[in-house]
């Protein structure tokens, strides 16, 4: 199994404390028990519509290799048959790991932001990259503030090149997102009314 984190380098990237013993490390980074695949690090993240920490035990099932939990959350998770690292909040600690990773790695940056065609522009320059080195690129239209950081935790330390899309429908939503990634470059699509969201209008 190739290792994306050791378990030493996740543990202190998110100032998180370990219960049980810690496997070496993990080979993957999952927000979804449905699509975790075995030896991943599942971040029971909270959502406006649903809690992952009520996934816990779907994600052991599913072979997780850690479980990444709120410290509020542990009395109420009951007795879990695997390895724990206990943060006071698990999606700052999914941002904390984005930003280790984004210290740690020598690629070359690319974020795609603009009201359309992030998705397609993004795929089009996976797809280009390719044929010059190793690449990393958001999943599907992970562009928001869990979807950047879910992105960069999950990046490989060798790869050569990683595409980012950003988006944004609040004022200075973008602005946290850009100072995690810290691209070498920023692409915008477009400007347009399709995706104004809280903003009055496009000058705004």
């Amino acid at each position: 199994m190739s290792l994306l984190w050791t378990s030493e380098a996740l543990v202190a990237a998110m100032d998180g404390r370990p219960l049980g013993p810690m496997p070496e490390g993990i080979s993957g980074i999952s927000i979804d028990s449905r699509s975790l695949q075995p030896g991943d690090a599942f971040f029971a993240i909270k959502g406006e519509a649903m809690d992952g920490h009520d996934f816990a035990t779907a994600a052991i099932k599913a072979g997780a290799g850690v479980l990444v939990v709120a410290e509020g959350k542990l009395p109420s998770l009951g007795r879990l048959t695997a390895p724990i690292i206990v943060v006071e909040d698990v999606l700052a600690a999914l941002e904390k790991l984005g930003v280790a990773s984004r210290e740690r790695s020598q690629a070359k940056i690319i974020a795609v932001t603009g009201s359309a065609g992030k998705t397609t522009t993004k795929e089009a320059l996976r797809h280009v990259l390719q044929a010059v080195g190793k690449v990393h690129a958001s999943a599907q239209s992970f562009n928001n503030h869990w979807g950047v950081p879910l992105t960069l935790a999950r990046m490989p330390n060798d790869c050569d090149y990683a595409v980012f899309e950003i988006g944004m429908n609040h004022p200075d939503e973008i602005r946290p997102l850009v100072k995690m990634a810290r691209p070498h470059v920023a692409i915008v699509t477009m400007i347009a009314a399709a995706h104004l969201g809280f903003f009055r209008n496009l000058d705004e």
